[in-house]
């Protein structure tokens, strides 16, 4: 069984519905037949710059500094629920397209969940950019991903047709924002939805998938 996550490595509900996902499968009977494909959704495709992540916010919904830190305060609750320690003061917002290129691309060599957590982690936990490519570069060693083969694919165009496709596809499912869970391309979970949610589908896809055979 297949579940495709679309989610954006900027999004803070990603990494949530990430870590609820992970629960959901460490009790589920048949989790090692399971594989969990990340999928491209840029939030913002259209940035072209990189600045202070209250300041995006601000600008965008047309709010107050202080609404934002409390909307920042509200997420990062939610998170250390799930056991993530956010720290939002001082991240980033700008470009994702070159971070979600080198994630289709990990999947090749069998490193694209060591990658997404190192980059989810990095940026909420760290305050570190994932926009550049010494940015990148330094993600991926961490990892023990060849930086030069990693510097060689982000000068290229590889895998660029692979992100806007990925887009492409999840609007075809209907989805209008991340996190975006679609499982055996059947059963969809839109958002960070409760740990129920994620229990559920999983089990109603299994039987279904039982039932076909």
């Amino acid at each position: 069984m297949i579940i495709d996550v679309w989610s954006d490595v900027v999004c803070p509900w990603c990494f949530i519905g990430k870590r609820r996902l992970e629960k959901a499968l460490s009790t589920f009977e048949h989790k090692d037949l399971i594989t969990v494909r990340h999928r491209a959704f840029q939030l913002q495709p259209d940035i072209t710059v990189t600045e202070p992540t209250a300041q995006h916010l601000a600008q965008k919904y047309n709010l107050e500094e202080s609404a934002v830190k409390e909307m920042q305060a509200n997420v990062c609750a939610v998170a250390d629920g799930e056991g993530l320690c956010y720290n939002l003061d001082d991240t980033l917002s700008g470009n994702t397209f070159d971070a979600h290129r080198l994630l289709l691309w990990s999947e090749t060599i069998g490193k694209q969940s060591e990658l997404l957590e190192a980059m989810y982690s990095a940026y909420f936990e760290k305050s570190k950019p994932l926009f550049s490519h010494t940015d990148l570069v330094a993600i991926a060693l961490s990892v023990d991903i060849d930086a030069d083969t990693v510097e060689d694919l982000l000068l290229s165009h590889q895998y660029a047709d692979e992100v806007i496709a990925d887009r492409n596809l999840a609007t075809q499912f209907g989805a209008s924002g991340v996190p975006f869970f679609v499982v055996d391309m059947k059963y969809g979970i839109s958002g960070a939805q409760p740990l129920e949610a994620f229990t559920q589908t999983l089990e109603t896809a299994w039987k279904e998938r039982a039932l076909e055979r």
